[in-house]
């Protein structure tokens, strides 16, 4: 026994030690020297107290191969996942429950218009050069550093990395955005399955023509809903970011304490581990740029130094058209097009699987665009549904755009980079420290028939589908130096300077109208510190708006005294989401009751689950509860005729039935902290018990859906899960642009038990705002280990 104790107790010691050194050998390496090849001179490294390196280069191109070199120590295996995922390249690392979402990445043609447009580069351009030396920097520390845990405990082999890559992931980022992919099926069920009554909640002006001209069969619906529900599973699944919104705002010097712009943003995306920015700051002679990054991309996405800043929201245009086309019946390859029989292009691709048989595809597109109902295999339905798509119809040369915004210090500049950006349609709201302010719509608009309304499934065999042209960039909702003072971006639908209507799919008013309301107060100067108070704002006029038409009947329903002082609670509840209130959990839950009982029984569960992901119920629900004659209150296969009042009873009694179930028959404790908590998980953190050692949380969020603190669930029943928030929280004011203040949601590192893989995953969370060193003298006092990268000759 003693015997067998000892030995058991050196292969535990053993094998804690062998962990130790595994772990300890695939953290990032950010002190001592390291060889670097195809560098001109050696390059500094510092890293400060959140383990944000501070790049100092003799040159560009170091400087980008540098970055490319930390960016990889701390994301390698994010760069991967974004790369698998994009180029449907998943089910090689993850197995068969991927195929389906890389055969969808596939029809979608994001690889094939990737490496078309590669083919296409002119690899000499500035940013060209600047994307081929940071990928050489990401490929030099795969290729001579050991594999982060991931790659071993899926058996991923390591290859390089390409500018194919990089063109791919920018194309799952617009995919990202696309949400008429999710929400046109739905609309167009709407009307063509219930009626124009039906769809006057969505708030939508009925265009009969440019629609579906031929009946769509049963199993062309069901397509459609398959395909909807694939694209948000897509999405889910891979845990990766996926953007849903942001806010951003700029004030000039006349409305600022400091007499200079301030510029304010936090872009909101889908929460993951580790979270989508990679902070650096980069500098050479003659160019000095903290930066947020995205995975793959040299060029910041969001940038300040002491002269210019800049956020970026999603403009949300509608670029995306779904088109059912006309087969011949003689030829099931053939569409009728401009008044003829046109052949289907064809290609074909094959889907490696890990520990399965290659899977291969073919894939068809039309004039208007890739066949998406392709995703579906052999099990897809009668009628080809094309996809028109801006990000696969334009130039869209955005490595150039982000190339000179990280360098644009005056209005024309920003301007001139701006106009480059294609798809995904993007607000860039911009500050100087000269005193300008300026935001761009930034898209390419795609001009479309009069008459036909792009919020509903096209007519492929019209003219109704297809795109004269684009509209110039001056029709492109922007502004620059507005005498107001201020410019605010969040979601809502914009105006056009040209008075051309912009269709998309935009969120409700109510979070702009907040932010306006408080900025516009001429008594205030706005500085930092209530500027924070700003973005951490939990509350929404959204709230109140949808309950004001049926408190009097939420009052009839409600049974005993208990019941009518919740009721009276909704009533004095003002919208704010804090961790303490019990009207905020009432309402969410309230709110999933009212549409599944108003609006399943018309949906079916398959169309209902992807209302409930689009942004189109949010528009429906205060119509739907300020409408008493709406169709929708009448349930269907029930003899009597419900009316509101009969549904809105229904929803709090089931409302009620639920929280105490969940939570206890204490309605004191159904506190707003206890059923909204947020965990941030990572790609392997689905399983157990890999979720304990890879995903970071659960915590009490405060904040809630189109609040400004937009720490967001989707509708549904409680407990509700943050699903996307606040990517970063950024503040800076131009007369000292060095001190920005920021938050990254969990930590700058990617690689798990690394110190800085959670540690500002609570400071975040509580709304607390960190510096963003900047200036050598605040770089040097906070550095805690430096790096020296050294040419290899």
């Amino acid at each position: 026994m003693k015997r067998t104790l000892t030995t058991l107790g050196v292969i535990i010691a053993a094998t804690a030690a062998g962990a130790a050194w595994y772990s300890e050998s695939s953290k990032p390496q950010r002190s001592g020297e390291l060889t670097l090849a195809h560098l001109d001179a050696p390059v500094t490294v510092r890293y400060d107290e959140r383990g944000v390196p501070h790049i100092q280069a003799a040159n560009e191109a170091d400087m980008y191969r540098a970055l490319g070199f930390v960016h990889a120590q701390d994301r390698l295996f994010q760069m991967e996942m974004l790369r698998r995922l994009a180029r449907g390249e998943l089910a090689e690392a993850l197995g068969a429950r991927l195929v389906d979402t890389d055969r969808l990445f596939r029809t979608l043609g994001i690889r094939a218009h990737a490496d078309d447009y590669a083919r296409k580069m002119d690899m000499n351009s500035p940013a060209a050069k600047a994307l081929l030396a940071y990928l050489d920097g990401i490929n030099q520390f795969q290729g001579s550093r050991p594999a982060p845990v991931e790659f071993d405990l899926l058996g991923i082999e390591k290859r390089p990395f390409t500018v194919e890559d990089t063109l791919s992931v920018a194309g799952y980022m617009a995919y990202s955005f696309a949400a008429a992919f999710r929400t046109e099926p739905v609309l167009t069920y709407v009307r063509d399955e219930l009626g124009a009554d039906y769809l006057k909640a969505f708030d939508l002006e009925w265009h009969p023509e440019g629609v579906v001209g031929q009946t769509l069969a049963t199993n062309d619906w069901n397509d459609l809903s398959r395909l909807a529900r694939l694209s948000q599973q897509a999405l889910v699944e891979a845990g990766l970011p996926q953007f849903e919104g942001s806010n951003a705002w700029a004030v000039s010097g006349r409305r600022t304490a400091s007499g200079k712009p301030l510029l304010a943003g936090d872009p909101h995306i889908r929460f993951a581990v580790p979270a989508v920015w990679y902070e650096a700051q980069l500098s050479y002679p003659g160019f000095n740029l903290y930066g947020h990054h995205q995975a793959l991309n040299p060029t910041a996405s969001l940038g300040h130094n002491e002269r210019f800043a800049w956020s970026l929201t999603m403009f949300q245009n509608d670029d995306l058209d779904l088109i059912a086309e006309k087969s011949n019946p003689d030829n099931p390859q053939q569409v009728w097009y401009q008044g003829r029989w046109v052949d289907l292009e064809q290609r074909e691709e094959t889907i490696r699987v890990k520990d399965g048989e290659p899977i291969t595809l073919t894939l068809r597109r039309s004039a208007h665009g890739p066949i998406i109902n392709d995703a579906l295999g052999a099990a897809a339905g009668k009628t080809p549904i094309a996809m028109w798509w801006a990000f696969l119809e334009t130039e869209n040369p955005i490595l150039d755009a982000f190339y000179q915004l990280n360098r644009a210090n005056t209005l024309d500049k920003a301007r001139t980079a701006a106009e480059k950006i294609h798809a995904p349609g993007l607000n860039v709201i911009w500050a100087n420290a000269d005193g300008d302010i300026g935001w761009w719509a930034a898209a390419k608009l795609a001009q479309r028939p009069d008459g036909v309304n792009p919020y509903f499934i096209l007519d492929g065999s019209s003219a109704a589908a297809d795109k004269p042209g684009f509209l110039p960039f001056s029709a492109n909702p922007q502004e620059e130096n507005p005498e107001r003072g201020y410019i605010v971006s969040a979601n809502y639908q914009p105006q056009s300077p040209t008075g051309v209507a912009i269709p998309g799919y935009y969120n409700l008013p109510d979070r702009g109208q907040r932010l306006n309301q408080k900025l516009a107060q001429a008594d205030v100067k706005w500085d930092l510190n209530n500027s924070q108070a700003l973005q951490l704002d939990p509350g929404t006029g959204y709230a109140p708006r949808l309950l004001a038409p049926i408190l009097d009947e939420l009052r009839t329903a409600a049974t005993g005294e208990r019941e009518q002082q919740l009721v009276e609670q909704l009533a004095s509840w003002n919208g704010d989401h804090e961790l303490d209130s019990v009207p905020a959990t009432l309402f969410n839950q309230l709110a999933y009751e009212l549409t599944n009982a108003v609006m399943r029984d018309e949906l079916g569960d398959a169309f209902f689950d992807s209302l409930l992901q689009t942004r189109a119920l949010d528009v429906a629900l205060p119509r739907l509860t300020a409408d008493a004659g709406s169709p929708w209150w009448d349930k269907r296969g029930t003899e009597p005729v419900e009316k509101r009042a009969d549904i809105v009873k229904v929803a709090w009694q089931a409302s009620l039935a639920h929280l105490q179930k969940t939570f206890g028959d204490d309605s004191a404790k159904w506190i707003w902290g206890s059923a909204h908590p947020l965990t941030h998980n990572h790609p392997l953190g689905q399983q157990q018990p890999l979720d304990r050692l890879f995903n970071v949380g659960a915590f009490a969020a405060p904040g809630g859906h189109e609040t400004p603190n937009n720490l967001s669930h989707r509708v549904g029943p409680a407990p509700w899960q943050v699903i996307y928030g606040p990517s970063t929280r950024r503040l800076i004011d131009l007369a000292d642009g060095a001190h920005g203040l920021g938050i990254n949601p969990v930590g700058q590192s990617g690689v798990p038990f690394d110190r800085h893989y959670a540690d500002q995953a609570e400071a975040y969370i509580k709304g607390e705002y960190l510096p963003m060193h900047f200036s050598e003298e605040d770089v040097k006092a906070n550095s805690r280990e430096t790096l020296v990268l050294k040419p290899a000759n």
